[in-house]
């Protein structure tokens, strides 16, 4: 293992240290996955009817397409996944960004604009509320994302969670 210095320790110390490390390593995850499970079912249960309105809303305002909007992701150890999200611009917005591409007000490959006319009356709203993230719990839930706190960032700099 990487984070014992092997010239410092003897063989059998060295042994003792990456057991304990090793289990130290698993634990946390498991640790980890429940609270994830319990915290997301939690927000989704209390949530729920919150969701349920403004799916129902995003169709009224919207109707053109479904309530959702679904992208690939890349997870943990290179997983790809379906993040989900409550969708907050009009269904055409992928074919939009070729005319709107010369207002970008960002560097690089982020699109980015104040007025942004892909956006929705109530996709505004959601956004400018964080609502339009709600539908993440469900990633979390199903594994393919974490809640993050200060302890799992704390542990995952350490050096102690990334292999």
């Amino acid at each position: 293992m990487p984070y014992i210095e092997q010239d410092k320790v003897d063989a059998k110390t060295r042994e003792k240290l990456e057991a304990i490390i090793e289990k130290s390593y698993k634990t946390f995850w498991q640790g980890k996955r429940l609270f994830d499970i319990f915290f997301a079912t939690l927000i989704l249960l209390f949530f729920l009817p919150l969701m349920f309105i403004i799916a129902i809303v995003i169709v009224i305002d919207d109707p053109s397409a479904g309530p959702f909007y679904k992208q690939v992701r890349v997870g943990r150890h290179g997983k790809e996944f379906y993040m989900y999200k409550f969708r907050t611009m009009r269904a055409n917005a992928d074919q939009m960004i070729d005319e709107l591409v010369k207002k970008n007000e960002m560097d690089g490959p982020v699109f980015k604009m104040k007025e942004d006319p892909r956006i929705t009356r109530v996709g505004k709203i959601l956004r400018k509320l964080s609502l339009d993230e709600l539908m993440q719990f469900f990633n979390v839930f199903k594994g393919d994302m974490m809640n993050f706190s200060k302890v799992t960032v704390l542990y995952i700099k350490s050096g102690i969670a990334c292999p």
